[in-house]
C-alpha cells in the first residue's frame, strides 16, 4: 500500500455555507468547524484521516475567503500558504480547478471537509488503491461508497459503466442499490496533468484556475467573476471518458442534516435525542440540542429544536431541507 507517497497531494474542499446545521453552524462557522460528531471538528477529522498518505506540507485547503483565518487557526499544522480562499462561491468545478493549480504536480486527491468516516484505515486503503491507479494511467479515479440503504440524498455511480447519476427519487434509488450502484461521495484522484487536460477539454472556462502559472499572476477576483457556477460532476466527470471507480466500505456518512443526530446519539424511551438541558412531556421522536436556553417539549412529535446563545430553530423533521430558505435573499 502506498503511504506518504512523495508525489501525492491532498486538497480538502471546505467552502461550506453553514445553512444545513444552522444555528449550530453559521456562515462565519459552518459545518466543517462543528465538533458535535466526535471530539474534534469535522475538518480536523478530514485532515487527520489522511495521515500516512500525505505529508502535512502537501495538504491544501480550498475554502471561502472569509474563512481563511478561521481555517488556519483550526489547522495550525498546515502551512498558511496552503490554505486559500475563493473570492466568491462557484461550486465544486472552480474549487477543484483551483486545488489543482495550488497542488502543482503529482497525483492530486480531492476530499470533503465535512464528512464522517468510521473506519479511517479502510478509507486509507481505498485512497491508496486510487492513487496507484491514477499514477499508472491517465484516469480520474473516484471512490464509490457501498450503500447501506436506498437514499435520495446522494448521487450514484454505476461501477460497470462508470456513469454518474444525479440524486434519484425513491423508486430509482432502490433499483440502483439492488443493481450494485455506489454512492458518489465526491472524492476524486488523478495526476494533476490529467485534471488539467480534462478541464481544458470539457470545461475550458475553468481551466485557467488549474494552472500554477496563472495563479501566480492572476487576480482571482477577476477570474471568478467570469466563471460559471457548476459542480465538478457536471463540468467534467459526466463527460470525461477515462474514469475508474474504487469501491469503499469504511463507514462513510455525509451527515447532511439534523437527521444525523438520530443515527449518532442515544434516544430516550420515547425516541427523543437530547443534547444539553431538555425535558420532554408526552413528546416523541424529537431532536433537541440545547446549546443556549433549556428546551422543554410538551405534546409534540418529530421536531428539531435547537437553541444557541443568539438563535432558536424549530423545524419539522420532514421539512429540514427547507432550512436554506431562511437564508434566501
Amino acid at each position: 500500500m502506498a503511504r506518504n507517497s512523495t508525489d501525492f497531494k491532498a486538497v480538502v474542499l471546505a467552502g461550506g455555507s453553514g445553512e444545513r446545521f444552522w444555528p449550530l453552524s453559521t456562515p462565519q462557522r459552518p459545518k466543517q468547524f462543528l465538533s458535535v460528531f466526535g471530539s474534534s471538528s469535522l475538518i480536523r477529522q478530514s485532515v487527520a484521516r489522511l495521515e500516512g498518505l500525505v505529508k502535512k506540507e502537501d495538504v491544501f485547503i480550498v475554502t471561502s475567503r472569509d474563512l481563511v483565518d478561521a481555517t488556519r487557526a483550526e489547522l495550525p499544522e498546515i502551512p498558511p500558504g496552503n490554505i486559500i480562499g475563493e473570492p466568491m462561491r462557484r461550486d465544486t468545478g472552480a474549487a477543484v480547478a483551483l486545488g489543482v493549480g495550488l497542488a502543482g504536480d503529482g497525483v492530486v486527491g480531492f476530499f470533503s471537509s465535512d464528512q464522517l468516516v468510521a473506519k479511517p484505515e479502510a478509507f486509507r486503503e481505498a485512497v491508496a488503491k486510487a492513487i496507484e491507479i491514477a499514477r499508472s494511467a491517465p484516469k480520474i479515479v473516484t471512490i464509490g461508497i457501498k450503500p447501506d440503504s436506498p437514499s435520495t440524498l446522494f448521487g450514484y455511480i454505476d461501477p460497470a459503466t462508470k456513469k454518474f447519476i444525479e440524486k434519484p427519487n425513491a423508486e430509482y434509488a432502490k433499483k440502483y442499490v439492488e443493481s450494485g450502484y455506489l454512492w458518489n461521495a465526491g472524492m476524486f484522484i488523478a495526476e494533476a496533468g490529467t485534471f488539467r487536460a480534462a478541464f481544458a477539454e470539457h470545461a475550458p472556462r475553468l481551466a485557467p484556475l488549474a494552472s500554477p502559472e496563472t495563479l501566480r499572476e492572476a487576480d482571482l477576483d477577476a477570474i471568478y467573476a467570469a466563471l460559471p457556477r457548476i459542480s465538478f460532476d457536471f463540468a467534467v466527470m459526466e463527460k470525461f471518458p477515462a474514469v475508474d471507480v474504487v469501491p469503499g466500505d469504511f463507514g462513510w456518512d455525509d451527515v447532511g442534516s439534523y437527521l444525523a443526530f438520530d443515527k449518532y446519539f442515544p434516544h430516550d424511551g420515547d425516541g427523543n435525542v437530547a443534547l444539553g438541558a431538555m425535558k420532554a412531556v408526552d413528546s416523541a421522536g424529537n431532536i433537541a440540542v440545547a446549546k443556549g436556553a433549556r428546551i422543554s417539549l410538551v405534546g409534540v412529535k418529530n421536531l428539531v429544536v435547537v437553541t444557541t446563545g443568539d438563535d432558536v430553530l424549530v423545524a419539522d423533521k420532514a421539512s429540514l431541507s427547507s432550512i436554506k430558505k431562511l437564508f434566501a435573499k
